[in-house]
Parts: C-alpha cells; sequence; structure tokens
C-alpha cells in the first residue's frame, strides 16, 4: 500500500457555470459565457450552463452525495455575477446568501470549502463596458468583489484561491476565441494576462484582511510539462520558449517577482507586448500560503519542419492513449510538474486542485456506470502524486475533477469528467465505479 501522509486532504471540484444552472434567478446578472452560448457555432449542439447539473438547487443532494463518497474538501468556485449582477455597484444579497448556505452546509457535513473567486465567468457589463480583462480597471474591480464576498465568509472559509487557470481566461478567451468572450487578439490576451495577475495580487491582501490568522491564501494554474520531442537543439529551443509562455509565464511573476525575458523579448519583438506599470510586478509576487494545481496532460513539441526557427510543433505521439478531450495519458507527467515546482519555485504547500478525465461512459443495463479507464486514469496520476510526496514535495491534497458529470465549456455537455453520472433530462445522479474506487482510497488513505 502506499500510504499518502496523515491530514491529506481529499476532494473533488466544481465550477459554478458548469454545474449550478439557475442562471437567470435570484438577481444573478449575464456572464460572458451567457453571452458566449447564446451565439450559434460557439457551443457544440448549441448548449449551454442555463441548467448545467441543476447545483444550485440541489446542493444539499450533492452535498450527500460528498458524504457517500468519503470527501474531506469540496473545491468550488463562487460567480461573480451572482454577486454583482453589473460587476461592480450594487450587491445582490440573495447571492451572497446562496454562498452562505452552500459553505455552511458543506461544513455541516464536515467537509472543507476550497473556494474559488474566479472561474471564468466574468460579469458581461465588465466585458461590454471595459472590455473585460483587457481593461486595467478590472482588477480593481475584481478586488472590490472579493472584499464583499470575503467579509461575508472568512469567518467560515479558511481556502482561498483567487483565479482558476488565467492562462486559459486570457489565452482561449482572447486570442484562440473558443472560451468566452471569444476574441481573437493576441495582444488584448497577452495585456488580459498581466491583468489578471494584477488582479490576483490585488486581491491576496484583502483576503488577508479579511480573514483571520488561519486564512490561507493561494492561485490555481494549469501547468503542463512541455517536452522537446528530440535533443536536437530547435526542437529543445521551442520547448523552452512554449515552457515560458505557458509555465513560466505565470509562475515567475507570482513566485520569483518578473516575467520570463525570453517571453517579454520576443512579445516585444512582435510588438504585442502587455503594457505593466511600475509596482505591478510587486503587487503580483504578494507571498501565497499554497499554490493549486490544474494538471491533465503533458506537451510534446518539436521545431517544425521547414519552417523558421522557433515555430511550435505539437505532437500526438501514435501509440499513446488518449481520452475524449484528446489528450494524453501520461502519468509521469504530474511528478515531473510537482518536482519541477518544489526544485525551481520552493513553494511552502502544493495542491492538485483539478485532476481527471472524460471518457464515453454511460449506465448500464444493471443501473450502474462501470468505467474502469478512469479508475485506471486516477491510479496511474496518484501513483505518481505519491511518489512526488516520498521525495519532499509538500503536497497537501488533492481534487478530483469532477464531482459531477457538467458543462464542459465548448464541448456542451459532450465530455463526461465526473466520479458522479449526471442524467441531464432527469438530473439523477449515480455514483460511477471511479468515484466508489476513490472513496475506498480516500478511506484507506492510501493507494493499493
Amino acid at each position: 500500500m502506499n500510504h499518502f501522509p496523515e491530514g491529506f486532504t481529499w476532494g473533488a471540484a466544481t465550477a459554478a457555470y458548469q454545474v449550478e444552472g439557475a442562471t437567470t434567478e435570484d438577481g444573478r446578472g449575464e456572464s460572458i459565457w451567457d453571452r458566449f452560448c447564446s451565439v450559434p457555432g460557439n457551443i457544440k449542439n448549441q448548449e449551454s450552463g442555463a441548467v448545467a447539473c441543476d447545483h444550485y438547487h440541489r446542493y444539499l443532494e450533492d452535498i450527500q452525495l460528498m458524504r457517500d463518497l468519503g470527501l474531506r474538501a469540496y473545491r468550488f468556485s463562487i460567480a461573480w455575477p451572482r454577486i454583482l449582477p453589473q460587476g461592480r455597484g450594487e450587491v445582490n444579497e440573495a447571492g451572497l446568501d446562496f454562498y452562505e448556505r452552500l459553505v455552511d452546509a458543506v461544513l455541516a457535513a464536515g467537509l472543507e470549502p476550497f473556494v474559488t473567486l474566479y472561474h471564468w465567468d466574468l460579469p458581461q457589463a465588465l466585458q461590454s463596458e471595459l472590455g473585460g480583462w483587457a481593461s486595467r480597471e478590472t482588477p480593481r474591480h475584481f478586488a472590490h468583489y472579493v472584499d464583499i464576498v470575503s467579509r461575508r465568509l472568512s469567518d467560515r472559509v479558511k481556502r482561498w484561491i483567487t483565479l482558476n487557470e488565467p492562462y486559459v481566461s486570457a489565452f482561449l478567451g482572447y486570442e484562440t476565441g473558443i472560451h468566452a468572450p471569444g476574441l481573437h487578439n493576441s495582444r488584448l490576451a497577452w495585456q488580459a494576462s498581466h491583468h489578471l495577475l494584477l488582479g490576483h495580487g490585488m486581491a491576496v491582501p484583502v483576503l488577508r484582511a479579511n480573514g483571520g490568522a488561519d486564512t490561507r491564501v493561494g492561485i490555481t494554474l494549469d501547468i503542463s510539462p512541455v517536452y522537446a520531442n528530440s535533443d536536437d537543439e530547435n526542437d529543445l529551443y521551442v520547448a523552452r520558449v512554449l515552457d515560458s509562455a505557458h509555465n513560466r509565464w505565470f509562475l515567475d511573476p507570482i513566485f520569483r517577482g518578473s516575467y520570463p525575458a525570453i517571453t517579454l523579448s520576443g512579445l516585444g519583438n512582435r510588438g504585442i507586448a502587455p503594457q505593466i506599470e511600475q509596482g505591478d510586478t510587486a503587487t503580483i509576487s504578494q507571498p501565497l500560503d499554497f499554490l493549486g494545481v490544474n494538471h491533465y496532460s503533458r506537451t510534446l513539441v518539436r521545431q517544425k519542419p521547414d519552417a523558421e526557427v522557433g515555430a511550435i510543433d505539437w505532437m500526438h505521439p501514435e501509440n499513446a492513449e488518449y481520452t475524449e478531450m484528446n489528450w494524453e495519458i501520461y502519468p509521469q507527467g504530474l511528478y515531473d510538474v510537482l518536482m519541477r515546482l518544489h526544485k525551481d519555485y520552493k513553494i511552502p504547500s502544493i495542491y492538485i486542485t483539478e485532476n481527471g478525465a472524460a471518457f464515453a461512459d454511460s449506465v448500464g443495463e444493471d443501473g450502474y456506470v462501470h468505467d474502469e479507464r478512469r479508475i485506471d486514469f486516477y491510479r496511474g496520476y496518484l501513483q505518481q502524486a505519491h511518489k512526488a510526496i516520498e521525495e519532499g514535495v509538500p503536497l497537501q491534497g488533492y481534487f478530483a475533477w469532477s464531482l459531477l458529470d457538467n458543462f464542459e465549456w465548448a464541448e456542451g455537455y459532450s465530455k463526461r469528467f465526473g466520479i458522479v453520472h449526471v442524467d441531464y433530462s432527469t438530473q439523477q445522479r449515480i455514483i460511477k465505479d471511479s468515484g466508489f474506487w476513490y472513496r475506498d482510497v480516500i478511506q484507506a488513505n492510501a493507494l493499493a
């Protein structure tokens, strides 16, 4: 048996827009995802999070599922448009009341709430009126929103995550356009990435001021190790460039107080470097208590043949196994990420805040969901997490993604990540075999 440290936090995670539904109820304002989903062609099958898993109405049922699974913690996000329908201005008390009820119910069930303050659902008004995260005003509005939420909940919530995956918010939202707000502007994307980090930095002291001595503050980054396809110097170079743009662009300013020079100079050469004002990096590099790591797969690259040096070719090994998202299953990548964070950044505490897999599972004739491949996925990745702990990485907890099958952004409801199956037509929940397997791991605090 591979035993995990005593007190290790075992949890599962969700995000507001992916599970709550009730997008027009109790004073909630429109988010950029509501708007984005309303545009034909943006989302598979024209779907949206308007109903999702109806968690807004069924959270007590879902918390009972968490108890049945033996979870120790629940990571969820707060929808900014529920608190401030216009992103600023008048506070919607009904929104605060909902999250207060949710937190109280989570605590009453013996679970610890891990609260993410921004999981991509920016109030649409801030996008329409300011330009969203491309505007320097948005970080200030974010800090104000964080102040309102933490004043209400910090007597009960001790673990706060400022942002979820700012890389995705910035680049899938403002550059590739496959996420809300659906823009295609590289300069705005890099500016948004800086403003997201600025918002994070502004929120950290607010959370500390409103919380007690036991308040812990972190951020969640999606970190994918970048490997060169060979030892060829051009392959190694493009791997370095991509790692700097995807991983170090966020890690370095937070933990080292400066952006990576290799990326800054490249952006300067292209004329799309973000405007960074004096004092910004000091704001961003506020000391943190932990880092949340979302990890799913690795990135394998080479120099694109017959192209200028630095042109990247993404590789998909033919002999590898892939999830329904077409992400390679590569458990060692998690070990490599954790070891690197520990060695290069000396982070005091790390949580895996998301890890999981989408597979095309369904309810069998016996009424159960037999998702053996998901169990294999979790086993492989948890073995690597355990190995990293044995080698000194301060990994404090692990959150399966996701508690429930849910709205998978641009993929609509076509991809199922849950350890609990959801029938979207009836909202019936069925714990999958992977959920029962995870329950046993938690009970033993060990991996067989």
